[in-house]
């Protein structure tokens, strides 16, 4: 079997006025992530380590912020995209593992809605998908509560016979 691994990552600021979606969950919070799409950073950092795993480029090369097509994207189909990609190269996923950094809001109680959410969009068990939420201590744009931010590592297997 062939293996291969990609690497992710995303930040985006909050504002005001626009919802929290993480992993495609729509989490209560007062602020939202600003950005041509939904703004979505976990699905965003796991789109790049699927892209990013294969030599693919990145997530902006595929779905480009000045492209009026993905003005308010839901991220999560643009990650069904994304994996579509790995999927013609006759690949599959092992395992997602991702990290969440935000101050607030406390994400613990959602995690297994996120988990469940991205592994049903890509066709893997819940098991197959690790998520984890961090804070900042205080420190930097999402210490500060300004940012969040999300780290994704992607394993993938040929599958048999390619």
């Amino acid at each position: 079997m062939a293996y291969r691994i990609g690497q992710g990552y995303d930040l985006h600021c909050l504002e005001e006025g626009r919802p929290l979606i993480l992993g495609g969950v729509r989490i209560p919070y007062e602020k939202g992530l600003m950005g041509h799409s939904d703004a979505d950073v976990l699905c965003h950092a796991v789109t790049d380590a699927l892209i990013g795993a294969l030599a693919l480029g990145d997530i902006g090369s595929h779905f480009p912020d000045t492209d009026p097509r993905f003005k308010d994207a839901d991220s999560l189909d643009l990650l069904v995209r994304a994996y579509s990609l790995v999927r013609s190269q006759d690949y599959r996923i092992v395992n997602v593992d991702a990290t969440v950094i935000a101050e607030r809001p406390k994400l613990r109680e959602y995690i297994d809605d996120i988990r469940q959410r991205l592994a049903d969009h890509l066709n893997v068990s819940k098991n197959a998908i690790s998520i984890k939420a961090k804070t900042n201590e205080g420190l930097g744009p999402e210490g500060r509560g300004e940012a969040m931010s999300a780290h994704a590592v992607v394993l993938l297997e040929q599958s048999p016979g390619s």
